[in-house]
C-alpha cells in the first residue's frame, strides 16, 4: 500500500517537473523579457534635449533611437544598453550620470520593447548594437565612445565592446553569462540545454581591449554577487570590478562611490 502511494506521488511529481520544465522552455522570452510596448505616435516627453531617431533594419524590423544631448558641444557619446524591464522611459533618469561630464547618451530599445518592432533574439540584440555603434562612428571617433550596459545590456555591451574600439566599457550589475543567471532560478533543469539565449559575457570580455569598469552589489537579489564575481578572472591589468556592499540589483547609483568613480571616468 506504501508502495504504491510513493509510486503514485513519484508520477505527479514528475509530471508537475515536466509540466513546468516545458512552461520554462516554450515561454522563457516572457521569463527573461518584460517590455513595456509604446504605439508608433507615442510621443516622448523627457526632461532632458533629445533626438528620436528610428532605425529601419528589414522590412519588419526598427529600431527606436533617443539622442539625449549636452547643453554644449558634446565631447563624446555614451551608447547605453539597458536592463530587461519597461523600455527607453525607465532608463532615462540615468541620462545625467553623463551628459553633465559633456556626453551624449543614446539609448535604444530591443526588437519589442517601446516603439522597436522585429524579432527578438541573441543575434538580433547584437546586430541593433553594431547598427548604432556605426551610426555613432560617423559623428564620433571611437576614442570618444563609451559603451554601457546594465543588467541585460551587459552582455550586449560586452559583446559590442569586443568587436569594436572604444574609449571605454562599463558595466552595471553584470552576469557571467545569462545560462548561470538562469540556473540561480531552475537548478533542477538542465539549463545548459534548454536556454535559446547564452551571451557570455565572461567570453566577450576576454577579447576587449579598452579598459574595463565593472559595478555590483553584494546583495543583488537578480544577479547573485558570487556569479559576477567570476568576471574577475577575465579581466586584464588595469581593470576593475568595483564592489558596493549591500547594493542590490537596482540602488547602485545611488552609492556615493559608484558616482564618484563614474565621475572621475568621465571626467578624463
Amino acid at each position: 500500500m506504501m508502495k504504491k502511494k510513493l509510486i503514485r506521488i513519484l508520477k505527479i511529481a514528475l509530471i508537475i517537473y515536466l509540466l513546468v520544465g516545458m512552461i520554462l522552455y516554450f515561454f522563457q522570452e516572457k521569463l527573461l523579457f518584460h517590455p513595456t510596448i509604446l504605439t508608433k505616435d507615442y510621443a516622448f516627453n523627457f526632461k532632458d534635449s533629445f533626438t528620436e531617431q528610428t532605425i529601419r533594419y528589414d522590412s519588419s524590423t526598427t529600431y527606436c533611437l533617443v539622442k539625449f544631448h549636452t547643453q554644449d558641444a558634446a565631447k563624446g557619446v555614451v551608447l547605453y544598453f539597458h536592463g530587461n524591464r519597461g523600455n527607453i522611459e525607465r532608463y532615462e533618469r540615468f541620462v545625467k550620470n553623463f551628459t553633465k561630464h559633456g556626453y551624449e547618451v543614446w539609448m535604444m530599445d530591443y526588437p519589442g520593447f517601446g516603439k522597436s518592432t522585429g524579432l527578438l533574439n541573441e543575434q538580433m540584440l547584437y546586430e541593433e548594437s553594431v547598427q548604432v555603434y556605426k551610426l555613432a562612428k560617423v559623428f564620433y571617433k571611437p576614442e570618444n565612445i563609451v559603451i554601457y550596459g546594465k543588467s541585460l545590456g551587459t552582455g550586449i555591451a560586452a559583446q559590442l565592446a569586443s568587436r569594436r574600439d572604444c574609449k571605454r566599457l562599463i558595466l552595471e550589475t553584470p552576469y557571467y553569462d545569462i545560462i548561470s543567471a538562469a540556473e540561480r532560478y531552475a537548478w533542477m533543469y538542465p539549463v545548459s540545454w534548454m536556454m535559446k539565449y547564452n551571451i557570455p559575457t565572461y567570453q566577450y570580455l576576454q577579447k576587449v581591449t579598452a579598459p574595463i569598469t565593472i559595478f555590483h552589489g553584494t546583495s543583488d537579489e537578480v544577479i547573485s554577487y558570487s556569479s559576477a564575481s567570476k568576471l574577475k578572472t577575465v579581466l586584464k591589468p588595469g581593470d576593475e570590478f568595483i564592489t558596493l556592499t549591500g547594493g542590490n540589483h537596482r540602488n547602485l547609483n545611488s552609492f556615493p562611490l559608484m558616482q564618484q568613480k563614474l565621475d572621475s571616468l568621465l571626467s578624463l
